[in-house]
């Protein structure tokens, strides 16, 4: 349990505040913040409040959408932020095709040419950046970057990944680039992949062992990889919002223990 992180989406209706008592009511060392909720609370005082609850920040969710307008001075504001929160790394979704594109080629080149435009301005604030790819019914309106490869092709040497199971669960190749990935690993989330799929597909996520993934062999490619990270639960699903937040966490740890980590 001393790497169980919880992904502040996964208790959405909690605020900041809420989210910090839960985790440490719960014995839970980490947690992933929202900048929506961030900013609610106010930066300086999220920081304080986690800093005085000893819990570690293990992401800042997010910056990226790299193909559309404005990318430049909104991922620096969230570097910024990341950089006062102490996060772990800050999580880049890259976008979707622009708005009236086809051209699914010219917006990954975007994503790496904004990604190699930004990754110094990040070191200079001390975040590590961390791109994650999406699943591919995600490729038009959120994430042309779809696997773990083309995450690894398309950042900078400097910029890490994001291995989240619900996005890469179904890669052939996953094994093999999560080894290639190697320390560019930034960040490791889990939940499960329901079937079947809500028609709004952002709220197919489940809690685990209410899909199909297998996560063992994950755990054990990310850990043989060398990532002894937080491990973060994240999930977008009605019902789990729709639940006490305590019975959520309480069973986020039982399936934690049960489901991901490896037998005795």
């Amino acid at each position: 349990m001393n790497r169980l992180s919880l992904n502040q989406w996964t208790t959405r209706r909690w605020s900041v505040g809420e989210a910090v008592d839960g985790c440490v009511r719960h014995g839970i060392p980490a947690i992933g913040l929202w900048r929506e909720h961030v900013a609610a609370h106010g930066l300086s005082e999220t920081a304080a409040l986690v800093r005085s609850a000893g819990l570690r920040v293990s992401s800042l969710c997010r910056g990226g959408f790299f193909t559309g307008p404005d990318w430049r001075s909104e991922n620096r504001r969230a570097i910024d932020e990341a950089a006062v929160l102490g996060a772990a790394c800050l999580v880049l979704v890259p976008g979707g095709l622009p708005a009236g594109s086809k051209d699914l080629l010219g917006a990954r080149a975007q994503v790496s040419d904004a990604l190699a435009e930004l990754a110094p301005y990040a070191t200079s604030c001390g975040v590590r950046l961390a791109l994650e790819p999406l699943h591919p019914m995600y490729c038009g309106d959120r994430s042309v970057v779809s696997t773990l490869k083309q995450a690894l092709d398309i950042a900078p040497p400097d910029v890490g990944v994001v291995v989240d199971s619900f996005h890469v669960w179904w890669d052939p190749e996953a094994a093999d680039q999560i080894a290639r990935a190697g320390s560019r690993i930034a960040a490791f989330q889990v939940c499960d992949f329901l079937l079947p799929l809500p028609s709004d597909l952002l709220l197919g996520r489940a809690m685990m062992g209410d899909g199909v993934i297998d996560f063992p062999p994950l755990y054990a490619a990310v850990s043989a990889a060398g990532y002894t990270g937080d491990i973060e639960v994240e999930i977008f699903n009605a019902d789990v919002w729709a639940a006490d937040p305590d019975e959520v966490l309480a069973t986020m740890k039982k399936r934690y223990a049960e489901l991901v980590l490896p037998p005795g």
